[in-house]
């Protein structure tokens, strides 16, 4: 058991395990498991509040939109852990509701949480939301059988606890403060799976290989695909930024994909050109939480937006349909953005 100490780390978790036992009664209950920071901690607190016999892990696999080594990471932290682990298929779900636009909330609730809440039957869900995320911000902390214990914190506590429980929170390698699927550097419908979900499928994989092949450990790297549905744009987003050399081979390994047409790699800031809906359009909110909560943090670059309403009934939520530098569409003038064509 934790030694409570009210001004450090122990208090908090503490009064972290006093909650779960009063909400979960003691109860068996299912963790919602992405095997990043922030499921591993509420698995540990849940097993230090329950016991570890009355714990369970669900993850839902979305095959090739997974990552490679996300899925390697799931299996051995469960394992680490003690925790009993049950893997239930979403990939077909996922394409479904991906299908008129990025959604990553929708995913979340009716996919992640929607399908792990199906499986777990009248058990409690506990999952790792925090201030971090769009659930920490504008949802509950328990509602519906779903529960977050760490629905107040932000992700610097969260570390703490990690790092207070000497857990290994293995990385995938695309962002060092939150990872997720493929998907997510999808910013446009998923239309076609075997076109826009296997650019961003494959050029994230190529991407992440080459850099384990080359030993670098970046803060920041993904591929975003954009573009019109009839060709696909891969933004290439580093940090640091890595030297030409690199960036050759990383261009270089990119340029075998040929559902990929075009290359561009960001050193320098960018404009998106964005077309919404216009429940998304008419909602300054949610234009805000898209630009600096959901975009930004994943791109190596300072974004700029330019909102266009569209003309598209078909469009659900938002599409990235081209990019700018230095005013010009898809034409570089100077800077360091260089564009390679496939």
């Amino acid at each position: 058991m934790v030694m409570v100490n009210p001004s450090g780390i122990e208090h908090k978790i503490q009064v972290i395990l006093k909650e779960i036992n009063e909400i979960c009664k003691g109860k068996k209950i299912v963790v919602a498991f992405s095997g990043g920071m922030d499921s591993t901690v509420v698995s540990k607190l849940a097993i230090e509040a329950l016991g570890s016999k009355r714990v369970k892990a669900i993850s839902v696999s979305f095959e090739n939109y997974s990552y490679i080594e996300g899925l390697k990471n799931i299996h051995s932290i469960s394992c680490d852990l003690g925790l009993k682990l049950k893997i239930i298929p979403g990939k077909m779900l996922q394409e479904i509701v991906l299908r008129k636009g990025p959604a990553c909330n929708q995913c979340t609730r009716k996919v992640k949480l929607g399908l792990v809440k199906k499986a777990a039957g009248t058990r409690l869900v506990l999952t790792g939301s925090n201030q971090s995320d769009t659930w920490g911000k504008m949802g509950l902390k328990l509602h519906n059988n779903i529960y977050a214990p760490l629905f107040n914190m932000c992700k610097k506590e969260i570390k703490e606890i990690a790092e207070y429980f000497n857990l290994d929170i293995k990385k995938i390698g695309e962002n060092i403060f939150r990872e997720g699927c493929k998907l997510k550097h999808l910013l446009k419908p998923l239309a076609n799976p075997d076109y826009h979900g296997r650019a961003a499928d494959e050029a994230n994989e190529i991407l992440l290989e080459t850099l384990k092949k080359e030993k670098l450990n970046q803060v920041l790297a993904n591929v975003k695909i954009i573009g019109p549905l009839s060709k696909n744009i891969g933004l290439v987003n580093l940090l640091p930024f890595p030297d030409e050399k690199i960036k050759s081979k990383i261009i270089m390994n990119l340029k075998k994909l040929k559902i990929v047409e075009e290359i561009v790699f960001l050193d320098n800031p960018i404009k998106l050109i964005i077309k919404a809906n216009r429940g998304q359009f008419s909602n300054l909110r949610s234009r805000h939480w898209l630009e600096k909560g959901r975009l930004q943090p994943d791109f190596a670059v300072p974004i700029n937006i330019e909102w266009r309403l569209t003309t598209n009934k078909n469009l659900g939520t938002f599409q990235v349909v081209d990019y700018k530098i230095d005013g010009e569409y898809n034409k570089i003038t100077s800077g360091k953005i260089h564009s390679y064509f496939v």
